[in-house]
């Protein structure tokens, strides 16, 4: 099958205020053989976002209530789709924080539609090809879980799972460390860095990825007491079919 094919039917959520653009952009990825779904805010596009399971994401900055930003950072919590930024900011800053902030593209307006759905297919095809199933790819599986180090996602039997990025930053050294105990400090400094914080949160983000991973049956990360915390290598196997 061609990539052309491989797009049909893929899934964009566009959140666009302004219906005429909206409309615009959507018809032409119709065009494409591609499902646009539209909304008129950041607060019903979240919404949609969780509701379902999205190829993509058409997000414009400038939107009523919570602004584009504020989606996205949102979107990056629990996410690792691709977001195609479309707005009429076109300072540099805008652009700079808007890729810094997760955006994968950036489509200042007036946009040619043409154009903007080139640029959607191209991402599209940049996160099939993180998908090909004959490859061996990045990650860890242990128990029904898969970790994917080139998407930085997790999946529980093919059903990705909601994690916050520091979350999936904390679970990731985790992994990377399998079999070997990590004090609080070590996973605080290689997660957080020279950020100002409290070093307590290591317990609380181990917590919270323990409640998304283990059950009364199947216990995963191990705790020594007055030390840290280590992955259960007998239980992590490394690189994973795709």
């Amino acid at each position: 099958m061609g990539t052309e094919l491989e797009l049909d039917g893929m899934k964009i959520l566009i959140i666009e205020d302004d219906r005429d653009i909206s409309d615009l952009v959507s018809l032409y990825l119709k065009k494409e053989k591609l499902v646009p779904v539209q909304s008129e805010s950041g607060e019903e596009g979240l919404l949609l976002f969780n509701r379902e399971n999205w190829d993509l994401v058409v997000l414009d900055l400038n939107l009523p209530g919570m602004d584009g930003f504020r989606v996205l950072k949102e979107i990056r919590a629990v996410s690792g789709v691709p977001v195609v930024i479309c707005s009429a900011r076109e300072a540099d800053e805008d652009i700079i924080n808007g890729l810094s902030s997760g955006a994968d593209d950036f489509v200042t307006k007036p946009f040619s539609p043409r154009v903007l759905s080139e640029r959607v297919k191209a991402n599209l095809r940049r996160s099939l090809s993180n998908r090909n199933p004959d490859a061996v790819r990045s990650g860890y599986r242990f128990g029904e879980f898969t970790f994917y180090t080139d998407g930085y996602y997790l999946e529980k039997e093919g059903e990705r799972v909601k994690m916050a990025s520091r979350e999936l930053d904390v679970l990731n050294f985790l992994l990377k460390n399998a079999g070997r105990n990590l004090t609080v400090w070590e996973i605080f400094e290689a997660v957080w860095g020279n950020q100002h914080g409290d070093v307590a949160t290591v317990a609380v983000h181990i917590q919270r990825i323990r409640k998304k991973i283990e059950s009364d049956q199947q216990k995963f990360i191990l705790t020594t007491y007055g030390s840290g915390y280590q992955f259960d290598s007998s239980l992590v196997k490394r690189g994973v079919a795709g």
